[in-house]
């Protein structure tokens, strides 16, 4: 629940090790969140080496947070790729924090289309982290927040999604799907008390674009975490970070499309 004040006190990551997300809950926590739930993908099943690794990064991340302020840091396992299980990773969180005030849904992959022109399996893999995985989550996070008759849920898109470039069209185009997908559910929210927010960030260099040459208009994670804070005060439908990719982008939309393919690779 909201604390006194009417500051966000619970906060659910999907996605707990993405370096965005954490930065968004690290600014949330400063602001007053008190109670953190962390979903991660969990080590895959015999991989004794990157279980410790998973462990020792969700231990980090829960100490930083208790640090900064939080009084309770859950940690829960969270698999994009088992849809199954998503309404149960959301009850889950409910039972260890109660109602969430917001939830961040910042998990996903990059990948490389050249890997993917070559590996079609790994291709619709990233397609279904990028998309697909987000379907059966805001579906199940969607009900817990009408039914509990407030909450926002902040939905990581991306510019690659506003128009798909060769480049990077299976991830572009996943964030695409993802982008139209949040705008029908904040849609379908309207009149409950819950909403939808969406975040367009440009290029963010972290460990997973590490490997992509940087973008004009870039932004770091600590300026989506302050963009995502303030559209939260302003209760915003969509942030774009930086804000002036909002304006490039109308104009890139309407860029002929023989001009469009000419853009860099």
């Amino acid at each position: 629940m909201r604390n006194a004040v009417g500051a966000v006190d619970t906060v659910l990551l999907l996605g707990g090790r993405s370096e965005i997300g954490l930065t968004i809950v690290e600014r949330l926590v400063r602001d007053g969140a008190r109670r953190v739930v962390l979903a991660a993908r969990p080590a895959p099943e015999g991989e004794k080496e990157a279980a410790g690794e998973t462990r020792a990064a969700r231990d980090g991340a829960a100490e930083r947070l208790l640090s900064l302020g939080a009084t309770a840091v859950h940690t829960i396992d969270f698999d994009a790729a088992a849809p199954d299980t998503h309404a149960g990773v959301v009850a889950e969180a409910v039972k260890l924090v109660g109602d969430l005030d917001v939830v961040v849904d910042a998990f996903g992959v990059l990948g490389e289309q050249s890997a993917f022109d070559a590996d079609p399996v790994a291709a619709a893999e990233a397609a279904t982290a990028n998309f697909t995985g987000h379907v059966s989550t805001g579906i199940a996070v969607a009900a817990r927040l009408r039914e509990q008759g407030h909450g926002t849920f902040v939905v990581i898109s991306s510019v690659a999604g506003v128009r798909v470039r060769r480049a990077n069209f299976v991830y572009g185009a996943a964030k695409a799907g993802l982008d139209g997908f949040a705008q029908g559910l904040g849609d379908a929210l309207h009149g409950t008390g819950a909403r939808v927010m969406i975040v367009r960030p440009g290029y963010v260099p972290t460990r997973m674009s590490a490997h992509v040459p940087s973008a004009p208009f870039p932004a770091t994670a600590r300026q989506v975490a302050e963009a995502v804070a303030e559209g939260l005060r302003r209760g915003s439908e969509v942030v774009w970070v930086p804000r002036k990719l909002r304006f490039v982008f109308a104009g890139l939309r309407a860029l002929p499309r023989p001009l469009w393919r000419r853009l860099p690779r």
